[in-house]
């Protein structure tokens, strides 16, 4: 009861044992604080700006009787100026200068006149309905900004992990590697990115690998595709995880393979305009396993023997060339689609001597979209891994 209390009352070696009408008139100033402010007494206004006091300390400052003397804050915003101004002389250190409570009564009709209501508690309680107003939509327009936040944050999630993992990972769920019989997985890297690095600075080759990236990126949207990973000037992608797509991942990665090749011839390198950038290609189909590594950083990566040859047939391949594996040959075949030449046999490391082909194009005069053609890409791609 303290907080409430007239200074000269606190002062009192007898407190509790006397009272008077100024007194009063002091405890109702810090109650009118309270209701203006929508505060405790004494709480300071903006609590990172000014120091937040303890009971005591506060008790001890009143008691004190500086000048000049200590008050509760209240921003001259939050209340007319009259109010402001009879506030103050009603909690004035001199008990003589304040007002009673007939002249304050007098005053706050003054101050109410107009206001629609002559009840001031009425007048109050309106102010307080449009705080709650105000305070509402203050509420929406944060929730609307956390979950503009929430949008971004999930977009930049699902560039790191695929869609289908990130919302399972979201709702709590464990998951656990899988392992897919028949998916297709694309590498390329830049010819003679050696050398060129060496020509270049640091900046001009970052600035050409976000430039051939960002055109990457572009082209692989069209496409049921995921892209894995880059590292340095390596580019893989996977069609067929971590959502299987029947038999339609090898078809996706050919059709992109040839819109990159075809992109490629067009790419300008900024810091060697005069210089054609040229890449090598290579696709194989076969089974893998995918999950989830890592906690601080996660990543969705790939293994097994299909990414080791898919990486192989890039690194033997030739330059602006799509590098075909049989097993992806063997399917690309059924589609009816697609141009091909024979390479000849490639020795792979691990693998022996294998023929391999290269995609030339794809013509759209023979495109089969039956059930049937369905049932017959299937039969091929179980015998290609028989």
């Amino acid at each position: 009861t303290l907080l409430w209390t007239a200074p000269e009352h606190i002062r009192n070696k007898i407190f509790g044992l006397q009272g008077s009408q100024k007194g009063d008139v002091y405890s109702f100033a810090i109650i009118l604080q309270e209701i203006v402010t929508r505060s405790e007494p004494f709480e300071p206004i903006n609590s990172k700006q000014s120091k937040v006091y303890q009971p005591k300390e506060i008790i001890r400052k009143v008691k004190l009787g500086t000048t000049p003397p200590f008050r509760p804050e209240i921003s001259p915003d939050e209340c007319p100026s009259n109010f402001l101004y009879m506030l103050f002389s009603c909690w004035d250190e001199n008990p003589a200068s304040r007002p009673n409570f007939a002249s304050i009564k007098q005053q706050m009709k003054k101050i109410t006149k107009g206001m629609g209501s002559g009840n001031f508690l009425d007048n109050l309680l309106t102010r307080m309905e449009q705080y709650a107003t105000n305070l509402e939509q203050l509420v929406e327009e944060k929730t609307s900004a956390f979950l503009e936040e929430k949008k971004k944050s999930e977009e930049l999630l699902y560039q790191v992990i695929p869609k289908y993992i990130a919302d399972q990972l979201k709702a709590g769920h464990q998951v656990k590697p899988e392992t897919f019989e028949s998916v297709t997985i694309y590498f390329s890297d830049i010819v003679g990115f050696t050398s060129l690095s060496a020509e270049s600075t640091a900046m001009e080759v970052v600035d050409l690998l976000n430039d051939l990236y960002t055109t990457f990126d572009a082209i692989i949207e069209n496409y049921d595709v995921y892209k894995v990973e880059t590292i340095g000037d390596a580019y893989m992608v996977v069609s067929g995880v971590p959502v299987p797509n029947g038999n339609k991942h090898t078809r996706e990665i050919a059709r992109m393979s040839l819109t990159i090749r075809d992109a490629i011839c067009k790419f300008k390198i900024r810091h060697r305009p005069g210089r054609q950038m040229q890449i090598r290609i290579g696709m194989h189909t076969g089974s893998c396993a995918a999950g989830v590594v890592g906690l601080k950083m996660p990543r969705y990566c790939l293994f097994g023997d299909t990414v080791n040859t898919a990486s192989r047939m890039k690194s033997n391949g030739e330059a602006n060339k799509i590098h075909v594996s049989p097993t992806s040959k063997a399917i690309l075949d059924v589609f009816g689609t697609f141009i091909m030449s024979t390479r000849g046999e490639v020795e792979l490391k691990g693998k022996g001597k294998i023929l391999t082909y290269w995609l030339e194009g794809e013509s759209e005069d023979s495109i089969e979209t039956n059930e049937k053609f369905l049932q017959r890409v299937q039969k091929v791609v179980m015998e290609s891994f028989e």
